[in-house]
């Protein structure tokens, strides 16, 4: 490699002594000149040692100039912040002509294909790294799957982690690291989540989103270290993915299959699953327009906003036709099943109001059976339809009712985000019964369009400052013994309110809530950085 040199303005040093820290010894009069390297720019390498005697070919004989040193690195400003860095003394590194990107390994050619034009570098492939250069590898250690090793070091950066995810997430943190002519600081980071789900949860049923916008987030999470996207796609106000078993009920405003597809592509790229929901057996207004005859009536004729009767076989077979259908669109590992806000538990007294539900139940599960016993057995039997296509699933916390004859599936994972609900149960009593849960509070995760009833668009600062994985109903955090039973947390778009924001408002407004939710799940320690200094750092970045 060749190079222009580039020397530092020079100046006189002070009459001092040792500097501390191991840098070099400054003698009194010496003139003290300072070199930058930068693979493939604007120097060649000027280590420790080297004299401006043996740079510039003059003799031996002429005064050589004092030993090259750096300071000691400080850790990289990034969001989410590293858990930890090992400082070292070096020039670093950022992104300078002809350097390259190689991996060592075929399997990670997407992330080094994807980082390469990033940062605008050429992708090599597995070619070996040379001077300047990023290399990617895999290093099957006993870490877990989503850490990493990045190291800057000998003009060059080597990122290694035990899965390709890791490595994706060291890319990120390069990107962060260098962001606007940046420098990745020499030294060793070591990083990993705290919490292994990490999400983002929008409402495309009540609002229609472009796929052009969906994917800008998919590209926002992945910077950001998110792993997963929640599309709640089917409730009253509309249906909005392509159906091939049920067409009738799709939304004239909707996301095809290929439109999916590719937002599926894309979010698999940044290692992103997709969750789907279909919430059921409430929350099925736009299904129900389409066939009238499933709507839950009560015992005075009037109907049930949103809600099939569980009772009628047929309303069963229409749900089960669409998670399977979608099971092949959809190929992520979690489902979301809903089971919230069913109105025919929310009335006083479920039997008297609604005695073909109570009737069913007495056939199914006994005399003593009721109407939440069949309200669970629905869930079970959704359930262990996604569980044959291999999918863990997931339920709103009031889906699951204390009590009763029929006790929900075990292996159901709770998306705990109320405590409002009529019979609210405490987060302690799923975690008590040994359930996994993801966080999504309402109290601070909720971006409710219009903000109806009593929500209010939550804040990037009061997410930062208050609330952790371990608070999961209002402002009050449970046990730390029951931390690894609280599997992540996820920030939700609702959209009840559609037309009072536009899509980009929303994008705006979730903006620094997203950065504040996932600092929170990714670094379990109190931040370092005060809130405006964190606002600084964002801004800086985006």
């Amino acid at each position: 490699m060749t190079g222009r040199r580039r020397r530092a303005p020079e100046r006189r040093a002070r009459r001092t002594g040792a500097v501390a820290g191991g840098a070099a010894v400054v003698v009194a009069g010496a003139v003290a000149a300072a070199f930058a390297f930068w693979p493939g720019g604007d120097g060649e390498p000027t280590g420790a040692g080297t004299s401006t005697a043996a740079r510039s070919g003059t003799s031996p004989g002429a005064q050589p100039s004092p030993t090259r040193s750096y300071p000691l690195s400080q850790a990289p400003r990034t969001i989410p912040a590293v858990r930890e860095h090992t400082p070292a003394r070096g020039p670093g590194w950022r992104p300078a002509s002809g350097a390259r990107v190689v991996v060592r390994d075929d399997s990670l050619a997407d992330e080094g294909r994807l980082i390469a034009g990033e940062l605008k570098l050429t992708y090599a492939g597995r070619t070996g790294a040379e001077d300047g250069d990023v290399e990617l590898g895999l290093d099957h250690g006993s870490a877990g799957p989503e850490s990493y090793t990045l190291t800057v070091r000998n003009r060059r950066v080597t990122i290694t982690a035990p899965a390709e995810a890791g490595v994706f997430y060291g890319t990120r943190t390069l990107k962060q690291e260098v962001h606007g002519g940046g420098t990745a600081p020499e030294g060793v980071v070591n990083d990993r989540p705290a919490k292994e789900q990490r999400g983002f949860m929008l409402d495309i049923a009540r609002k229609h989103f472009t796929a052009d916008w969906i994917e800008d987030r998919v590209r926002e999470l992945g910077d950001l270290k998110f792993n997963q996207l929640g599309l709640h796609f089917s409730d009253d106000q509309g249906f909005r993915i392509e159906s091939d078993t049920h067409p009738e009920i799709v939304s004239k405003e909707h996301l095809s299959k290929a439109e999916v597809r590719r937002i599926i592509d894309l979010a698999a790229s940044r290692h992103i699953n997709v969750v789907p929901e279909i919430d059921s057996p409430g929350h099925l207004g736009a299904v129900i327009a389409a066939h009238p005859d499933l709507q839950l009536f009560n015992v005075s004729g009037a109907a049930t906003r949103g809600a099939v009767d569980i009772s009628k076989p047929a309303a069963a077979n229409l749900v089960d036709d669409l998670l399977n259908e979608y099971a092949d669109l959809f190929p992520g590992p979690y489902w979301h099943l809903g089971g919230d806000e069913y109105q025919a538990l929310t009335v006083s007294n479920p039997a008297a109001s609604f005695p073909q539900l109570a009737a069913a139940a007495r056939t199914r599960y006994g005399p003593g059976a009721g109407v939440a016993d069949l309200a669970t057995g629905w869930l079970n039997d959704r359930a262990a339809v996604v569980h044959g296509h291999d999918r863990t699933a997931r339920a709103w916390n009031d889906g699951f009712f204390r009590g009763g004859q029929v006790k929900a599936d075990a292996d159901l994972q709770v998306a705990y985000w109320t405590g409002k609900e009529i019979g609210a149960r405490l987060p302690v009593e799923y975690l008590s019964e040994g359930r996994k849960v993801i966080n999504y509070n309402d109290e601070y995760l909720y971006y409710v369009l219009g903000e109806p009833q009593t929500f209010v668009y939550p804040t990037g600062q009061r997410i930062y400052e208050q609330w952790t994985p371990l608070v999961l109903r209002g402002s009050t955090a449970v046990s730390a013994k029951y931390d690894s039973q609280i599997l992540g947390g996820s920030f939700a778009v609702w959209c009840d309110l559609s037309a009072a924001q536009t899509q980009g408002q929303v994008a705006a407004g979730i903006r620094m809530p997203l950065r504040a939710t996932v600092q929170k799940l990714w670094d379990p320690r109190k931040p370092a950085l005060s809130w405006a200094d964190f606002k600084a750092l964002a801004n800086r970045l985006d």
